[in-house]
């Protein structure tokens, strides 16, 4: 009986490693972006980033989050218009994967550019970016130690 258990879980678990998922799908899978997935949500871009893309997503953790003091974090969530354009603000159409980064500047889907350097590992703008290549299905997420700001 105990065989048959783990014959299944394990059945289970490649079922679900096979299946694809999506920006929004992937980063709640891995549990340190709720700040992001709420945000997301009540920014109504959900559904967006679960859309065809590509996206490529600098997404800040959940620590990252926490460096905004709390009141200025909770004026931004009820300010939709200003935390669309924080969140769009960290998405760059197309799947760019780390070994394509380039120093520069990059358009984002918000319309203003973040400021990519590559020099003692890749930073965009003032944030560090920590992991890369967070493969998603409509495209990639890499991960920024801090909220970037559109200026």
């Amino acid at each position: 009986m105990k065989k048959l258990f783990s014959t299944l879980a394990l059945s289970v678990s490649l079922a679900s490693a096979a299946q694809a998922a999506d920006i929004v799908d992937t980063a709640v899978a891995a549990g340190n972006f709720k700040t992001l997935a709420a945000a997301l949500k009540v920014a109504g871009l959900v559904e967006t980033l679960k859309g065809p893309g590509p996206f490529t997503v600098f997404a800040p953790t959940d620590a990252a989050f926490a460096k905004i003091p709390a009141d200025q974090l909770q004026a931004l969530l009820k300010d939709k218009a200003k935390l669309t354009a924080v969140l769009t603000y960290h998405v760059v159409p197309g799947k760019v994967m780390s070994k394509d980064v380039k120093a520069g500047m990059v358009k984002t889907v918000q319309g203003s550019s973040l400021s990519v350097s590559t020099m003692g590992g890749v930073k965009v703008n003032s944030a560090n970016v920590t992991s890369v290549d967070i493969a998603a299905d409509n495209g990639v997420i890499h991960v920024i130690d801090s909220v970037v700001m559109p200026k």
